[in-house]
């Protein structure tokens, strides 16, 4: 009874200093926000100002370039996610499920990009887009990315372990491979594309090289570009800009705390499957 006390006690301070290492970082920029220029790097270290200033927040809150970033960002990566989770849920389908020709070929053509360095193809990417005149465009930052090789790989396995019982009873009984897909498939998939969903949007949320290379119209700055060229021009005002990356990471953190339990759920599946 005393070893098992101890050993609860053990995992219960191992999770405590975990937490706690995890959100130092966050709670010290978050608070940050609240100090003066000089205070955010001082020596010796201080952890809480000596006045809370909020008018750093005030003052980021009140900039309509930082605002319409935010909203530009939020607004592509929503369609981002979207749009790159149909295609992969649907060609995952496709490659657990169907047969058709060329099917192993296309498969290792698909998930050979999680074998290349993104920064290999970097400048290869560049000049297709370019090319095809969509740069300072939302296309360039949405289209390009949208079908990513994880995504396909990790649903097409979790399709793979749905037992085939169920499809071919649906065969039997006259539905098609749409109505499969639509009313069998696709509703057993809410954890895994919460997770898939999730790491999507995060992806597209924190970008920062791609826009950075195609995008030079300041009306189409995402948040993290907005932050670069924050970090730039007025690098000294420290304050300000905690203010603003304090802000930049709420809608991740807000977003994590909703979908907490489907997130959680979809990795336990995941790891069954």
């Amino acid at each position: 009874m005393l070893i098992n006390r101890l050993n609860q006690g053990l995992r219960a301070s191992f999770i405590c200093i975990i937490a706690l290492s995890t959100l130092f970082p966050l709670a010290w920029m978050a608070i940050s926000g609240f100090k003066s220029q000089t205070e955010v790097l001082i020596s010796p270290f201080q952890y809480f100002p000596e006045v809370w200033m909020f008018s750093n927040y005030v003052e980021i809150l009140n900039d309509p370039t930082f605002i319409r970033a935010m909203i530009t960002t939020f607004v592509g990566a929503t369609i981002f996610t979207l749009l790159s989770l149909t295609l992969s849920t649907l060609a995952a389908y496709a490659f657990a499920r169907l047969e058709f020709r060329g099917k192993q070929f296309w498969w290792i053509f698909c998930i050979i990009p999680l074998f290349v360095p993104y920064m290999a193809i970097l400048l290869t990417s560049f000049v297709v887009v370019a090319k095809l005149g969509i740069l300072d465009t939302y296309a360039v930052l949405i289209l390009p990315g949208a079908a990513q090789a994880f995504s396909l790989f990790f649903l097409r396995q979790y399709y793979l372990a749905i037992p085939l019982a169920t499809e071919e009873a649906a065969l039997i009984d006259g539905a098609s491979r749409w109505q499969i897909f639509r009313y069998i498939f696709f509703p057993q998939s809410a954890g895994p594309l919460t997770v898939m969903g999730f790491a999507t949007f995060l992806m597209y949320w924190n970008s920062y090289v791609w826009p950075i290379l195609t995008i030079s119209n300041p009306t189409m700055m995402t948040i993290q570009q907005y932050l670069g060229a924050f970090r730039s021009s007025r690098g000294n005002e420290w304050g300000l800009l905690m203010a603003g990356s304090t802000l930049a990471a709420l809608p991740t953190i807000i977003l994590v705390l909703i979908f907490q339990r489907f997130i959680v759920n979809g990795v336990r599946i995941a790891g069954i499957k």
